[in-house]
């Protein structure tokens, strides 16, 4: 019985990776996505990854992503806010990002997957999730 739990929290954990070393602001812009198709960006120009920023500023998503129970903001400044959000039954952790651009009055944002190669469309329906609930 010992033997089993410890392998299921092994399993489950694996499934997290480890957190990427590269993201945040760099160059005034977002980390590009990779080649895989598990991410989206607003800073992306090819139809795979291209995502359009969201009319809101940090404030409006912050309170978006408090209300969610998978989401778990990480880091907070000024002008970006980083989010881990974990899916409820495999436990897969996909790195969301946001930073606000003020001059042009929208939020830029960036989440992929940490593991795999296709996400099915995860990574798109949680920004148009958190698009659709800003207020």
């Amino acid at each position: 019985m010992k033997k089993s739990l410890l392998t299921i929290i092994a399993l489950l954990t694996a499934c997290a990776g480890e957190p990427p070393q590269n993201i945040g602001i760099q160059n005034g812009r977002l980390t590009p996505c990779p080649e895989s198709p598990n991410c989206v960006s607003s800073f992306a120009g090819d139809e795979t990854h291209r995502i359009e920023p969201i009319a809101a500023n940090l404030n409006q998503i912050e309170r978006v992503l408090l209300s969610l129970d998978e989401a778990n903001i990480v880091n907070a400044q000024d002008a970006y806010i980083y989010a881990e959000f974990t899916s409820r039954i495999m436990r897969y952790v996909d790195d969301v990002e946001f930073m606000y651009d003020s001059a042009a009055g929208v939020t830029h944002v960036r989440s992929a997957s940490r593991l795999g190669y296709s996400d099915m469309g995860a990574n798109r329906n949680r920004i148009e999730n958190i698009r659709a609930n800003v207020r």
